[in-house]
Formats: C-alpha cells, sequence, structure tokens
C-alpha cells in the first residue's frame, strides 16, 4: 500500500494547502489505502458526456479514452498528479482485479444488507447508484460463476433481478456523479479486512437472490 492510515488523515488536513484537489485525495485513498485501481471517467451535463462524441450512447457512464489509468498502490503525490491531468473526471473503479460486483436493486440490496448483517455474514462494500441499483463487491470470478451458482441453488429460472459485472466493467466511485444523475454512495463503506480480500459471492447470493425473487 502506499501509505497508512495515519497518511491519510495527515493527507486529508493538508491537502488544500498543498494544492492537492479533493478527487486527487479521493483517487489516493482507493489506490493507496484499499489497493484499486481508478479510471478517470466521463461526466455528463444535462445528458451531454464530456466525451465529446454528440451520440455517446453512455453520457457520463463510461472510461475517458484519452485518460491513463491510476494504479492500485499509487501514493498520494501520483496519485494527486495524475488527477491534476484530467480534471472534473469522474472516478471509475475496474471490475474484475480486486472484485467482482452483485448487482441487484436498490431496495431489495436494502433489505438483503440488513439481513445479512444480522446472520453475521462476511460482507466487503456495498454502493448504491443514483439509478436505484445497489451494487455489493465481492471475489474476483463472480460474474463467470453466476449461472453455475444460479442453477445449483434453484434460482436459474426465476427471472431475478440480479446481474454480476466481471472483467470489462467498470463501476463509479462514490462520490463521483453518475451519468449526470447524482452521487453514487457507500451503504457499507470499505474497511481493511476486507477491501482487499472480499467475501466469495455464493455466501451472498442465496439471501441476495431470495430477496430479489420476494421483491
Amino acid at each position: 500500500m502506499g501509505f497508512t492510515i495515519g497518511g491519510i488523515r495527515e493527507m486529508r488536513s493538508g491537502s488544500r494547502r498543498r494544492g492537492r484537489t479533493a478527487e486527487g485525495t479521493a483517487v489516493a485513498e482507493y489506490t493507496g489505502l484499499w489497493g484499486w485501481a481508478v479510471v478517470p471517467g466521463a461526466r455528463a451535463v444535462a445528458g451531454v458526456c464530456s466525451c465529446g462524441d454528440p451520440r455517446c450512447p453512455a453520457p457520463g457512464d463510461h472510461p475517458l479514452a484519452f485518460a491513463r489509468e491510476v494504479p492500485a498502490g499509487a501514493t498520494l503525490d501520483v496519485a494527486a498528479r495524475a488527477w491534476s491531468e484530467v480534471p472534473g473526471a469522474s472516478m471509475l473503479l475496474p471490475v474484475g482485479r480486486a472484485f467482482d460486483v452483485l448487482e441487484v436493486a436498490e431496495g431489495a440490496g436494502r433489505r438483503a444488507l440488513g439481513r445479512l448483517e444480522r446472520m453475521g455474514l462476511p460482507l466487503g462494500p456495498v454502493a448504491v447508484t443514483p439509478a436505484g441499483r445497489a451494487q455489493f463487491l465481492v471475489a474476483p470470478g463472480a460474474a463467470a460463476e453466476l449461472p453455475r451458482l444460479l442453477y445449483r441453488m434453484g434460482w436459474d429460472d426465476a427471472g431475478l433481478d440480479l446481474r454480476a459485472l466481471g472483467p470489462g466493467s467498470h463501476i463509479t466511485a462514490p462520490p463521483s456523479d453518475l451519468g449526470g444523475l447524482g452521487p453514487v454512495r457507500w451503504l457499507r463503506p470499505p474497511v481493511l479486512d476486507t477491501a482487499a480480500a472480499p467475501p466469495q459471492a455464493r455466501l451472498l447470493l442465496g439471501t441476495l437472490a431470495y430477496i430479489c425473487h420476494r421483491s
């Protein structure tokens, strides 16, 4: 990792004095503390994407093709310097490396999260988007395993509003804006114990599938 928790505190208190932006500080926390790469993403204003394509199929919801990724483990100075090259960019997290994502409707996700916490099951970070989706970060490989896991659990033909995101996908990192709809937020923020080692999808999937079915 690029710095310690104490370094994070010092970084937050002194970032303005040293001319570092809030966005650069947030990027450095993702790369240095949680060990995730961050990709600069487009933003959308009034439906117009900052990528410059007037017919963009996903305004404010995709990586900027010309921008370079800030790698996992990047230090504060490296992250701040890289982000200064893309002012106004949103923060995207590449899926399929440190984690895959199980995504459900927000209401179902909130109910499932409460039940999972009461059951004492291991949990990783959980984000909620302004589009009304809850995103559970789980161990890599979940997207490839999902059809087999649903089949084994008897949920394969239930028509669930549940999908997995894997390699090649990105999610918008809090507190960045998603598609001009508003900021993404953490329902369950990352912590040191699980950020680098999120739970296996099979541990959460039964509860998520059941709640989605009931919803």
